[in-house]
């Protein structure tokens, strides 16, 4: 879309009146009517300035045309390129901030050919790929949106179909039932039916015996009184004899019709509290993306500028309970609140301590041997026991075990993100997906400490003298190794938020970090800043906490834990 802006010559004219700019002079940012610009361009100060029409100007990107050819500080001229830092400098940026800087460039060979070189052929390409991955990705999506739909569908048909079925099966179920009432009771109906017309006739005879007994004392002779209160007696007798055998034949027993619900049927209630689980699975994608080249962009500030500001600065140090003599810490860590929690090995114990290091309480006491820790989410801590091979879900608030795990290897390392809980041992890797609790074998990862970042698990072996640190795709493909004389008996490792490895060398007594593409490493922290037989180590990204557990004495299981701002 073209520019609906209208650059005006800054040139006072002998008309008074404002004209148009024609020309933009990137060197001066200055725009130019015709005559102003050819005047500009004869003069001697400025003959090698190339100007650009201002229809080429405002085709420019926004970006560029609000870029400042001159030095924001110091408002002179960029002539030189810092290597080291990336960035164009002037006369004055050299004493001002880049006298350490040796490989210092002329701008002008920096430019020299820019349009024409193979980083702009390369950037081309790269834009291509990451705008095709993008409408790659846009495509994806909406066919899963598509998907989903159409498995909400089925799964909608699915309970409905089922729905449909239990209803036939108990309307098949009541129908059966309802007949069977209807049988019995049209039986017991049918008995008393017949058993009251049976009673109603020798009741008829009864009051016509009545009837003829009042006759007979008024009219009949003494000899006719005599044998009729015979013939009476005898009917009278049978009468009662009737209603005594009726009676003791059961006939007379009250006979009330129930109903008993099958135990089952009513369990159904007590038992089903939901239809069914909804679920999501997760499984790889299937899309398509171009990986594209590596190492394809520089970082904006060189890796060994930022091992330069790596001076982690000591907050506090943790208080040891009166009641406990010495701490053999195997895992600390910080929670999101900014309280630590701490894994003494000696006691078998989680220790809870409150923001400002003072100890608040003992969580929990455990049977077995724990061998590390890691935080899960808010307040669940994962708690790994070795040999037994077995895991702990605990609830540090509650002070209770909520789930154990069982896998088929020893559980050593254990690390998590909150989705995925990996656990590591001599032999392999186990990955348990904490929304299903399925699992999923990593062959290749073998570790004694294990993070994770990123989706990639970083990983150290603290035995037969390793020296190294590894970075592998969490299908346990290797991402790369990094070897080093300093790392050696290394215990803990831990990531910060920029990618940085953090590795506890126990037999140097130091703290060394390893940059994210494992190539150069730095000692952070050494014995001199007061680490002893450090162990574990553990990073809240978002705050920049670091806890070191370390000694403070020449006993080894006499610990404190160190926490810094990194």
């Amino acid at each position: 879309m073209e520019s609906s802006v209208n650059h005006l010559c800054p040139e006072r004219h002998e008309d008074g009146i404002s004209k148009s700019a024609e020309m933009w002079c990137p060197e001066c940012e200055v725009f130019f009517c015709g005559n102003c610009e050819k005047r500009h361009r004869e003069s001697r100060l400025f003959k090698n300035h190339n100007t650009m029409p201002v229809q080429v100007y405002e085709k420019l990107p926004s970006f560029m045309q609000d870029d400042s050819s001159l030095c924001k500080d110091h408002k002179k001229t960029f002539e030189l390129y810092c290597s080291f830092h990336a960035c164009p400098c002037c006369v004055e940026c050299i004493t001002a901030k880049h006298q350490k800087c040796q490989d210092m460039k002329p701008l002008s060979d920096i430019l020299k050919n820019v349009k024409a070189s193979a980083s702009v052929h390369l950037l081309e390409k790269d834009l291509n790929d990451v705008g095709d991955n993008f409408n790659n990705v846009m495509k994806y999506l909406k066919t899963r949106i598509s998907i989903n739909g159409d498995q909400k569908s089925k799964a909608v048909q699915e309970i409905r179909c089922l729905r449909k079925s239990i209803d036939n099966y108990l309307n098949q179920l009541e129908n059966k039932i309802i007949d069977d009432l209807e049988s019995k009771y049209s039986t017991l109906i049918s008995n008393n039916i017949s058993l009251v017309q049976q009673i109603k006739q020798q009741s008829s005879q009864i009051q016509k015996l009545q009837s003829d007994f009042k006759k007979m004392t008024i009219y009949a002779t003494d000899l006719q009184m005599y044998v009729g209160l015979i013939q009476i007696e005898k009917s009278t007798v049978q009468a009662s004899k009737y209603l005594t055998d009726l009676e003791s034949g059961e006939y007379f027993k009250e006979k009330n019709l129930e109903v008993k619900i099958s135990s089952p049927l009513k369990l159904v209630l007590q038992t089903f509290k939901s239809f069914g689980d909804i679920r999501i699975h997760t499984s790889p994608s299937t899309l398509p993306v171009s990986s594209g080249r590596k190492n394809q962009a520089q970082h904006l500030v060189p890796i060994p500028h930022m091992f330069e500001q790596m001076k982690p600065v000591l907050l506090r140090r943790l208080s040891k309970p009166d009641n406990i003599d010495s701490l053999d810490i195997r895992a600390c860590i910080v929670l999101l609140d900014g309280k630590f929690i701490i894994l003494d090995r000696n006691k078998k114990q989680l220790l809870l301590y409150g923001n400002d290091g003072i100890f608040a309480k003992q969580v929990l006491t455990m049977t077995l041997i724990p061998f590390d820790a890691c935080l899960v989410k808010k307040n669940i801590v994962a708690v790994t026991f070795g040999r037994t091979k077995q895991t702990s879900l605990i609830d540090i608030e509650q002070s209770t075990i909520i789930q154990i795990i069982k896998i088929a290897h020893h559980c050593n390392a254990v690390a998590s993100d909150g989705q995925i809980l990996v656990i590591s041992g001599s032999e392999k890797t186990t990955k348990v997906n904490l929304n299903d609790m399925s699992y999923t074998i990593v062959e290749r990862v073998k570790a004694s400490r294990i993070a994770l970042f990123q989706g990639n698990i970083y990983s150290t072996i603290n035995y037969c003298n390793a020296n190294e640190v590894f970075c592998y795709k969490s299908t346990g493909e290797l991402i790369w190794r990094f070897q080093h004389d300093g790392i050696y008996s290394n215990a803990g490792l831990a990531l910060d938020k920029k990618g940085f490895v953090y590795i506890v060398s126990q037999e140097n007594n130091d703290i060394m970090v390893v940059s994210p593409d494992g190539k150069t490493s730095k000692t952070i922290l050494s014995e001199k800043d007061g680490i002893k037989y450090p162990w574990a180590i553990d990073i809240n990204r978002e705050e920049g906490l670091m806890i070191v557990s370390s000694g403070i004495s020449d006993n080894e299981l006499d610990q404190t834990a160190f926490v810094y701002k990194i």
